[in-house]
């Protein structure tokens, strides 16, 4: 049997996330929506999901003692972010004033209204948040792009993105106005700014593959 335990700390969409990944599963697979630790510590696969603001997530994460168990489950098994899932595995976030985030990966997450647009065509018509379907552009290969064909849209909600320091950890990228790091992979890490649960049939083959990924 193999386990898998969808992280609740009071924030995100956990029901569909469940019901996505019970869609996908076979009949071996079991799946825990919970807060305990030991639960947590105990599952052969880990899903982070998330959304809302990056100061509420810190928060709740505190208030459910959890922030010292996410880094150690990320680096010891399979591990799949989701939405502010992947934020706040940076550093710090330009949300609410600044917020100080896990510091699992060097970076940032920053806001779409304070940067630059690449192409001055798309400024005006560009808007926050990014509210419905964009492309991947698959910029390494990784097993839970299994079967997903490059440039494939997924569902995306979000006001900020990550720019991790470290440019080899991008393996997704999405232009919003500008190029940014859309999917996230290291070791027995994978995150995504988008939404799989809420994507359709490529979304559902990302959850299948990650139910199916051993880490390497």
């Amino acid at each position: 049997m193999s386990q898998i335990a969808i992280i609740d700390y009071g924030m995100g969409n956990l029901r569909s996330v469940y019901q996505a990944l019970e869609h996908v599963s076979d009949d071996t697979t079991t799946i825990t929506v919970t807060a305990d630790k030991q639960t947590i510590l105990d599952a052969d696969r880990i899903v982070f999901p998330g959304q809302g603001a990056a100061r509420d997530c810190m928060r709740e994460l505190k208030n459910h003692d959890l922030l010292e168990i996410i880094p150690q489950v990320a680096k010891e098994k399979p591990f799949l972010g989701i939405c502010m899932g992947m934020q706040v595995l940076m550093e710090r976030s330009a949300e609410n004033d600044g917020i100080n985030c896990l510091g699992i990966y060097r970076g940032s997450v920053n806001n779409f209204a304070q940067v630059h647009a690449q192409r001055e065509d798309q400024r005006e018509r560009l808007k926050i948040p990014q509210m419905g379907w964009n492309q991947i552009n698959q910029c390494t290969d990784h097993p839970l792009w299994h079967d997903i064909e490059n440039n494939t849209r997924f569902y995306f909600v979000h006001s900020y993105y990550v720019q991790p320091k470290d440019s080899s950890l991008c393996t997704g990228m999405t232009d919003y106005g500008l190029d940014y790091a859309s999917a996230i992979a290291q070791d027995t890490i994978f995150a995504i700014q988008a939404h799989p649960e809420k994507s359709s049939d490529d979304g559902l083959q990302l959850l299948k593959n990650f139910t199916q990924w051993d880490g390497a």
